[in-house]
């Protein structure tokens, strides 16, 4: 008889937490929420996180605040959402580092899929792929032949290990058959990945030469560029991106309200206007998209990585 009682007093607690765990999703928000940005200011995903604090402050009655916490390679700010209660109170905008970092760091506080709730892909910051005019090479086919033929003179420039423009140049090196080709984190080299806003004056003034632009389909702000898959290297797909995620745990009715509210906001044409004229492609969708996303680049960096030879540290 005991027993029995014991195990209609768990249920009824059971069902009392879902019950108030439905009311609170049901009723969310009833309180501020905060987007943490896991970099410095000024950055694409600090852009568009205040942009959307903007857009879901008038559109969810509640005030969205953004706060930066930068640090260990955007680590910080993202253990801390990770860690936080998993109320849709607390997000994060994560960038593609979150799924590379695993990869580069021994130890990593949090687990990029496991902790996480997806929420929305934000978008997508191609990248462009540029050559010093001293190389004579006028498409992609080209470069690949003339590196091939010159690995004395090959080199490329990136903003440093482990960036989104490193792995841009360790994915071209892995499918273009390219064995060596020196990394100089910084610019003066016959090659280098950079964004669209970073590269254009540069490509303006004749500095660079662009060749292509790094993402699967062709970018917004360059339509007339093609893309690194289009000009040779087929399935070829690299790119900054960026997104929110919520604290695993975090109910599908308080995931489904920051969803609709984000894709409502990305969806407005001022803020379609900001974000394309600073080189980034909007996304959007569902969170199961997001997450799936997130899964296919964290297995497509695994092995860029083991077969660059890149070592945690």
């Amino acid at each position: 008889m005991r027993t029995a009682n014991r195990f209609a007093a768990i249920a009824a607690a059971i069902a009392l937490l879902l019950c108030t765990a439905s009311a609170q999703a049901q009723s969310y928000p009833t309180r501020s929420i905060k987007i943490v940005v896991p970099a410095t200011p000024g950055g694409a995903i600090d852009v568009i996180a205040r942009l959307l604090g903007d857009k879901l402050t008038a559109s969810m009655g509640q005030p969205v605040v953004v706060e930066n916490k930068p640090g260990a390679s955007n680590n910080l700010g993202t253990d801390y959402v990770a860690k936080s209660p998993p109320d849709g109170y607390s997000v994060v905008i994560v960038a593609s580092s979150h799924a590379t970092n695993k990869f580069l760091f021994k130890q990593m506080p949090f687990d990029p899929v496991a902790d996480f709730e997806p929420v929305v892909f934000t978008h997508i910051v191609p990248l462009v792929l540029a050559v010093h005019p001293s190389v004579p090479a006028k498409n992609v086919r080209e470069l690949i032949a003339w590196i091939k033929a010159n690995p004395d003179k090959a080199s490329f420039a990136t903003s440093g290990k482990g960036s989104s423009l490193h792995m841009a140049a360790e994915l071209f090196k892995s499918m273009g058959g390219i064995a060596t080709m020196l990394h100089v984190p910084y610019r003066g080299s016959a090659m280098i990945f950079d964004t669209v806003t970073a590269i254009l004056p540069h490509v303006q003034s004749g500095g660079v030469r662009a060749l292509a632009v790094t993402t699967e389909k062709r970018s917004v702000a360059l339509p007339d560029l093609p893309t690194i898959s289009e000009a040779g290297l087929a399935g070829y797909d690299a790119n900054t991106w960026g997104g929110i995620l919520a604290p695993a745990g975090t109910p599908k009715a308080v995931v489904a309200t920051l969803n609709a509210g984000i894709n409502k906001a990305l969806a407005a044409e001022d803020m379609r206007a900001k974000l394309v004229a600073n080189g980034i492609d909007i996304q959007g969708g569902t969170p199961e998209r997001f997450g799936a996303y997130i899964k296919a680049e964290v297995a497509k960096w695994a092995k860029v990585t083991k077969d660059a030879g890149i070592e945690p540290e």
